[in-house]
C-alpha cells in the first residue's frame, strides 16, 4: 500500500517543483532616477555591477593581470595556411578555396610580449600621444594584439568593419582624424584608390607581410612584423588609461545613412564584459572560443576580452571557413570549429538560421529511415523541452544524442557547451532548433553599441524561447510609455514600453554629433546615464525582456493597422524558401508587399521535383510557378507564426542574388539596410504595388 502512496506522490511533488522553476524570479522592480517608468534590475546585484575583479578598473590591466597569470597557458591560435586554389564552375563563376593546417598558438606570455612590442613600435613610428588609430581589418590575431597594444599606450581605436563601403570608410577615418591606420593587404588594396580623400593618415601598418605594390609611395607603410622588430629593439614603457578614458570609437555598421561613431570608456566595455561573466555557468581557463565575427562589432569585442580574463583560449577562424562545407575550405579540408572543437561561441541569428537551414537541407536529402529516425528524436526531445513527462528524457535522451545528435554536434567540434546569440532578434524556430540539435543552452542576449552590448541576457536555466531574458547585472531596464504607438507600463498583463537602458555600460555618446547625443541619451539627477534605444518591450512576470517591436519599424496602413516591419520578417524568415527578406510597407495603401532573396539550392531542388526548366537561378526566380510556391509557403508560415492578415506580404518579388555586406545591402552583422535595399529596388518596389 505504501509502494502505491510513494508512486502517487513522487510524481505530483515532481510537477510542483518544475513548476516553481519555472516561475524563478530573475529580475525585480527598483526605484530609479529620470523620466517616470517600469525599471527592473538584475535580482542577484543590488547596484549596477562595474568591475568584477579587484583592482581592476580599465581593458589594460584586466589582459595585464590575465597574462601574469596565465604566463604559460595558450591564448592566441591561427591555423596554418596550407595551400589556396581558384576553382571554376560550369558557369564560368571563380570561387577561392583554402586548405587550411593545425592550429599554432601564442601563449599568454608571448602574447603580452608581442603587445609590448607593438606599442613600442608605434611611438618609433612616429605615433604621437592624443593621436588615433584606426583598424580595418578582419578578425585575426593582429588585430587583438594591435588592440590591447594601443590601450597600454592609452591610444584611442577607431574600428572599422572590413566590408564598410568607401564613402562611410572615408567619413569614418577623417571625422576621427585619425594617423596611423592599421589594416591587412586586401583591405589596404582597398584604400589605394581612396588615399586622395583620406586627409590625415601619416603612417598605414600592413598586418600581412606581403604589402601591396600599388601602395607604396602613397603612405609610409610598414609590416606588422616590422614594427614589433623596432618595438623589440628600443622599448618603451606603458602608458595605462583610467577608466573614464575613451577606448574605443567604434563605427556602427551604419543600417541607415552613414555610419555614427560611438564612444566607448575602458569603464564601459569592463562593466559588461563583469556582469557576462556571472551569466555563463562555470566559464574559466578550460574554455576554448572561435573567434570569427567581426571584432570591430562590440559583440566580439567584449566577448573575447571575456575569454583573457577567465584565462580561456582564442582560435581564429571567419564565416567563410566555419564548418566542413563552408564555401571557402577546400574539399577534404577540416573546418575551423572541426579543428578547434570549441566550448563557447557567439553568433549573430543569421549565422544560426544557416546552420539549421544546413542541416534541415541534409537530413531531407538523405529522406528514409534517416529522416524519420532524426524527426522522431527531435519531436521527443522537443516535447520533453516543453514541460511534457512523456518526452526523452533519461536515457532515451542519451540514445538519441549518440544515434541522431552526435553527428550534428560535431558539425561545431562535438564539444560545444554555451552559445550566445546577438545583434539581432533571433526565431523561437531556431533557438528551439539550435538548442535541441546542439544540445547546449543559447544565451540570446540584447544590448546595442551604445551599451557596450549590456542590456539583458538569458540564463542557461530559461528554457523559454522569444525573450531575451533580466537585466544584465551592470544595467537597468526601464519601460517607459509610447502612447502614439499604444505601448503604455499600465498595459495589462505586461507592462510595455519604449526600452531604456541605463549603467556603467552607458556609452558617452557620438563622436562630434552632440545632437544625436542629446536626442538618444539622458542623465538622471542621480547620475545614472540612460540609453533610448528605440525598441519596444515587455516584461515578464519573472522579471525577463521580450522585445516586441521597434519605433521606427512600424508604418501605419491605408485603413489604420500598424505593421512592425522587423517582427514580420523574424517570423517569415523561418520558411526554407528563404535566405533573406525585407517586408516593405507603404501607407497609402492598405497592404504589405516583400522582397525575398531566395535560397537556391531550396528552390532548385523544389523545380526539380516538379519538372520545372530553366536556363538559371535567375531565370527560375521570375517565373510565376516558383514566385507562387514560395508566396504560398510565406503564407503558411505566417499562418503558423499567427501574423494577422494585413502582415502577411500580398504580393512578393524574388531575388536571386544574395544581399552581403560588399553589396551594401546588409550590415556586417549581416541586418539589413532597409533605406539602401529600397533604393537598389525601387522600381520592383513600385511595380509590386502597381500590379
Amino acid at each position: 500500500m505504501n509502494g502505491y502512496i510513494v508512486g502517487a506522490i513522487v510524481p505530483i511533488v515532481l510537477v510542483l517543483l518544475r513548476n516553481s522553476r519555472r516561475v524563478k524570479k530573475r529580475g525585480v522592480l527598483v526605484d530609479v532616477g529620470g523620466e517616470p517608468g517600469y525599471t527592473i534590475r538584475n535580482i542577484r546585484f543590488p547596484f549596477p555591477l562595474e568591475t568584477a575583479w579587484e583592482g581592476v578598473s580599465t581593458l589594460a590591466e584586466l589582459f595585464e593581470q590575465s597574462c601574469k597569470q596565465n604566463s604559460n597557458k595558450s591564448l592566441l591560435g591561427t591555423r596554418k595556411l596550407i595551400s589556396s586554389e581558384v576553382e571554376v564552375t560550369e558557369d564560368g563563376r571563380s570561387f577561392e578555396k583554402l586548405h587550411y593546417g593545425e592550429y599554432v598558438w601564442l601563449t599568454y606570455a608571448e602574447t603580452f610580449a608581442a603587445v609590448c612590442y607593438f606599442a613600442s613600435g608605434l611611438v618609433q613610428l612616429g605615433h604621437k600621444k592624443g593621436e588615433r588609430v584606426a583598424i580595418f581589418a578582419d578578425t585575426r590575431e593582429e588585430w587583438f594584439i594591435a588592440l590591447q597594444a594601443c590601450f597600454t599606450r592609452n591610444v584611442t581605436v577607431v574600428t572599422i568593419y572590413a566590408s564598410l563601403g568607401e564613402e562611410a570608410l572615408c567619413h569614418s577615418l577623417n571625422e576621427t582624424e585619425v594617423t596611423t591606420l592599421i589594416c591587412g593587404a586586401k583591405e589596404l588594396k582597398k584604400l589605394v584608390n581612396l588615399s586622395g580623400q583620406l586627409d590625415k593618415i601619416k603612417h598605414v601598418i600592413c598586418m600581412d607581410d606581403e604589402i601591396p605594390t600599388a601602395a607604396s609611395g602613397r603612405w609610409a607603410v610598414t609590416s606588422f612584423a616590422d614594427v614589433q622588430r623596432t618595438g623589440y629593439e628600443n622599448p618603451v614603457d606603458a602608458d595605462l588609461p583610467i577608466a573614464a578614458d575613451v577606448a574605443v570609437i567604434m563605427y556602427t555598421s551604419g543600417s541607415t545613412g552613414l555610419p555614427k561613431g560611438v564612444m566607448l570608456t575602458h569603464g564601459n566595455i569592463l562593466a559588461t564584459v563583469a556582469a557576462v561573466k556571472t551569466i555563463i555557468p562555470g566559464i574559466g581557463s578550460k574554455d576554448v572560443y572561435l573567434a570569427y565575427l567581426p571584432l570591430a562589432h562590440i559583440l566580439e569585442l567584449a566577448a573575447e576580452h571575456l575569454i583573457v580574463a577567465v584565462g580561456g583560449i582564442l582560435g581564429y577562424g571567419s564565416p567563410l571557413t566555419l564548418t566542413d562545407t563552408s564555401s571557402k575550405i577546400k574539399p577534404g579540408t577540416k573546418g575551423d570549429a572541426s579543428v578547434l572543437a570549441p566550448t563557447l561561441m557567439a553568433a549573430v541569428p543569421a549565422i544560426l538560421d544557416r546552420l539549421r537551414d544546413g542541416i534541415r537541407k541534409k537530413v531531407d536529402a538523405k529522406g528514409g529511415l534517416s529522416k524519420k529516425l532524426f524527426d522522431l528524436a527531435y519531436s521527443r526531445r522537443l516535447s520533453a523541452i516543453n514541460g511534457s513527462w512523456f518526452g526523452a528524457w533519461g536515457l532515451e535522451k542519451y540514445l538519441w544524442d549518440l544515434l541522431i545528435f552526435k553527428k550534428v554536434r560535431a558539425i561545431l567540434g562535438g564539444r560545444l557547451r554555451f552559445l550566445l546569440s546577438g545583434g539581432a532578434p533571433l526565431s523561437p524556430d531556431t533557438q528551439r532548433f539550435i538548442n535541441i540539435c546542439f544540445g547546449t543552452p543559447i544565451g540570446q542576449g540584447y544590448g546595442l553599441t551604445e551599451t557596450c552590448a549590456g542590456g539583458t541576457f538569458s540564463e542557461v536555466d530559461d528554457t523559454s524561447v522569444g525573450r531575451v531574458g533580466a537585466p544584465l547585472p551592470c544595467s537597468f531596464i526601464k519601460l517607459v510609455d509610447w502612447p502614439e504607438g499604444g505601448y503604455l507600463t499600465s498595459n495589462s498583463p505586461m507592462p510595455r514600453g519604449e526600452i531604456l537602458i541605463g549603467g556603467p555600460n552607458v556609452t558617452l555618446g557620438y563622436f562630434k554629433n552632440e545632437e544625436k547625443t542629446k536626442e538618444s541619451y539622458r542623465v538622471d539627477e542621480r547620475g545614472v546615464r540612460w540609453f533610448c534605444t528605440g525598441d519596444i518591450g515587455q516584461f515578464h512576470s519573472d522579471g525577463c525582456l521580450e522585445i516586441i517591436d521597434r519605433k521606427k519599424d512600424i508604418v501605419k496602413l491605408q485603413h489604420g493597422e500598424y505593421v512592425s516591419l522587423g517582427k514580420v520578417e523574424t517570423a517569415l524568415s523561418i520558411s526554407p524558401y528563404v535566405d533573406n527578406i525585407m517586408l516593405h510597407a507603404d501607407p497609402f495603401h492598405s497592404f504589405c508587399v516583400a522582397l525575398v532573396v531566395a535560397s537556391q539550392q531550396m528552390v532548385e531542388d523544389w523545380a526539380s521535383k516538379q519538372g520545372i526548366t530553366f536556363t538559371d537561378f535567375a531565370d527560375l526566380c521570375e517565373k510565376e510557378e516558383t514566385i507562387k510556391e514560395v508566396h504560398s509557403s510565406l503564407a503558411q508560415t505566417a499562418k503558423k507564426s499567427r501574423l494577422e492578415k494585413f502582415e502577411i506580404p500580398a504580393k512578393i518579388k524574388l531575388i536571386s542574388s544574395p544581399w552581403t555586406p560588399e553589396s551594401g545591402l546588409v550590415t556586417a552583422a549581416l541586418k539589413i539596410k532597409r533605406e539602401a535595399i529600397r533604393r537598389a529596388f525601387s522600381e520592383d518596389l513600385a511595380k509590386l504595388y502597381a500590379s
